[in-house]
């Protein structure tokens, strides 16, 4: 398992993290497989979107904002359970296949960790599975 960190810069953004994802797969030297991943944290999460249009990141960060807002009579102590909430919508997880080195995406898609409760230093495991 390989463990990479992020710091991010604002209550809530999507980083896209494909690149780091594939060098994971290239220091593993993994041919065929798959690449789980991972979140550790409760309010950030990882999907898979498109990256070419960055309006797509700011379209849906927007739009969650707007159906989870961050004022509402919410009765976590902490104060960020919107981000929970947000994370439990998203996931902690996504799985890529890998075929010939390279992830398998489609023509737009990247990976991306969401951040929901920023900003912080973060940590993304990614594991590469041969197969």
């Amino acid at each position: 398992m390989r463990e990479i960190q992020i710091s991010t810069g604002s209550r809530t953004e999507m980083i896209d993290i494909t690149s780091q994802v594939q060098e994971s797969v290239d220091l593993k030297g993994l041919e065929s497989g798959i690449v789980i991943v991972y979140c550790p944290h409760t309010t950030g999460a990882i999907t898979i979107n498109e990256g070419a249009d960055p309006a797509v990141k700011r379209d849906i960060l927007s739009v969650m904002n707007h159906i989870i807002p961050w004022e509402h009579d919410y009765r976590h102590a902490e104060g960020n359970s919107p981000a929970h909430i947000k994370t439990s919508l998203f996931g902690e997880s996504v799985t890529a296949i890998v075929e010939s080195g390279r992830l398998c995406l489609g023509t737009w898609q990247k990976i991306f960790f969401c951040e929901f409760d920023g900003p912080r230093r973060r940590r993304v495991w990614i594991k590469t599975i041969a197969g």
